[in-house]
C-alpha cells in the first residue's frame, strides 16, 4: 500500500497510510448521509426557535465586552473563543464571517451574529485550529487575522500547515495527538478527539483533528473541540488536569443515530463534565448555526434535563451569552 501520508507512524492507532483515523469502530453504513438528509427534508428540520429568532437573540446575544485586564475567557458563539491569559490574547476557533461555506452565497449561514469582529479584536498572540470544518476554520476570519496581527502564532493539528500558506503566516505549528508548545509561561497540549476532517471531496481525514488543552499559571483549560464521545476523553483529564475550566460542546446532536459519531449531546457532556471532575464549563457548538436536526434553543433545555436526570444540583455546567465574558478572578 502507498504511503501518501508523510506524518505516519504505525504505532499510532489513529494514524493511517493515506492520513488519520478515529479508534473507536465506526458505527455508519453506506448511505447515511443520504438517509440523514432525506428524513431532515421531509420533516422540515430543524424549526425554529420556540420564541422565533429575534427573540433567541435578544435571550442569548450580546456585544463582547473586552474592558479591563485581568484574566478572562470570552465564548463568541459556536466553538470560538477569546481567552485573556497574563496580558496575552489566544483565539481558539474563530469564525466571524456570515457563513460557515467556502462559499458567501451558500451554505449554514447565522443565526446570531458575532459578538465582535476582527477589527475590535485586542492584539492576538497564538490562534488555535482543532480541524478544517467550515464552521471552526474560517478563510475569511484567517485572511483578516493573518493582515492584521503579522505575528500571530497558529497551532494546528498535522496536515493543516500547508492550508496557511495562502494567507500571511509567519508561524504555523503543527501537533499530533499528546503533542505539546511551550511559548512563553504557556504550554498548549493536542488533545485526542473523535470526529474526521474533510475540507474539500478529495482530502477527506487527510489532516488530523483534535482538542487543546491550555496550562497557564492563571488556568487550566480544555476545549473539546468537535467530539463524539469516547473514554479517551476521560484520559484528557487524567494526564493533563485538574481542569479549572472547560469548553464542551452540546449541540449539533440530533438524530443520535447519525450524529453520535462526531458530537456528543448534552446527556454525553453531563457525564464527560462528571468524569473530568466537575471543572468550570462553558457550554459551546450551538446557538449560530443550524447543523443538525435539533432547534438552536433545545440544547440548553437539554443540558437542564441532562443535569437534573444525573441528579446534579450543584454544578458549574451553565449556559451563557454568545458574547459573554467568564473573569476568571472573580469566578464569575
Amino acid at each position: 500500500m502507498k504511503i501518501t501520508n508523510r506524518y505516519y507512524d504505525a504505532n499510532k492507532a489513529h494514524h493511517t497510510p493515506q492520513g488519520f483515523i478515529n479508534p473507536e469502530p465506526t458505527l455508519h453504513q453506506p448511505g447515511d448521509l443520504r438517509r440523514w438528509q432525506d428524513e431532515r427534508k421531509k420533516l422540515g428540520l430543524p424549526k425554529p426557535p420556540q420564541e422565533g429568532y429575534e427573540q433567541f437573540n435578544q435571550r442569548w446575544w450580546q456585544a463582547a465586552d473586552l474592558g479591563g485586564n485581568q484574566d478572562s475567557v470570552w465564548w463568541l458563539g459556536h466553538a470560538s473563543l477569546l481567552l485573556r491569559l497574563g496580558g496575552r490574547y489566544v483565539l481558539i476557533d474563530p469564525v466571524l464571517s456570515p457563513r460557515a461555506s467556502p462559499v458567501n452565497f451558500y451554505g449554514p449561514k447565522r443565526k446570531t451574529p458575532p459578538p465582535l469582529t476582527v477589527q475590535q479584536l485586542p492584539a492576538v498572540d497564538v490562534v488555535l485550529i482543532s480541524h478544517n470544518h467550515y464552521d471552526h476554520l474560517d478563510r475569511c476570519t484567517i485572511r483578516e487575522l493573518t493582515k492584521r496581527f503579522r505575528e500571530i502564532t497558529f497551532v494546528v493539528p498535522l496536515g493543516l500547515k500547508r492550508w496557511f500558506s495562502h494567507y500571511p503566516a509567519k508561524r504555523v505549528v503543527e501537533l499530533d495527538w499528546w503533542e505539546s508548545l511551550v511559548l512563553d509561561d504557556m504550554t498548549l497540549h493536542a488533545t485526542p478527539a473523535r470526529h474526521w476532517s474533510m475540507r474539500t471531496p478529495w482530502d477527506r481525514n487527510r489532516s488530523l483533528w483534535c482538542g487543546w488543552v491550555i496550562h497557564h499559571p492563571a488556568l487550566r483549560f480544555y476545549f473539546s473541540g468537535d467530539s463524539g464521545y469516547s473514554e479517551k476523553l476521560v484520559d484528557i483529564g487524567t494526564r493533563l488536569g485538574p481542569l479549572d475550566m472547560a469548553a464542551l460542546p452540546i449541540g449539533a446532536y440530533a438524530p443520535r443515530w447519525f450524529m453520535q459519531e462526531q458530537h456528543m449531546d448534552p446527556q454525553q457532556s453531563v457525564m464527560l463534565y462528571q468524569q473530568l471532575n466537575s471543572p468550570q464549563v462553558i457550554p459551546i457548538h450551538w446557538g449560530v448555526f443550524e447543523l443538525a436536526d435539533e432547534s438552536l434553543d433545545e440544547p440548553p433545555q437539554q443540558l437542564g434535563e441532562a443535569l437534573k436526570t444525573a441528579g446534579i444540583e450543584q454544578h458549574r455546567f451553565h449556559p451563557v451569552k454568545i458574547g459573554a465574558r467568564i473573569d476568571l478572578d472573580t469566578n464569575s
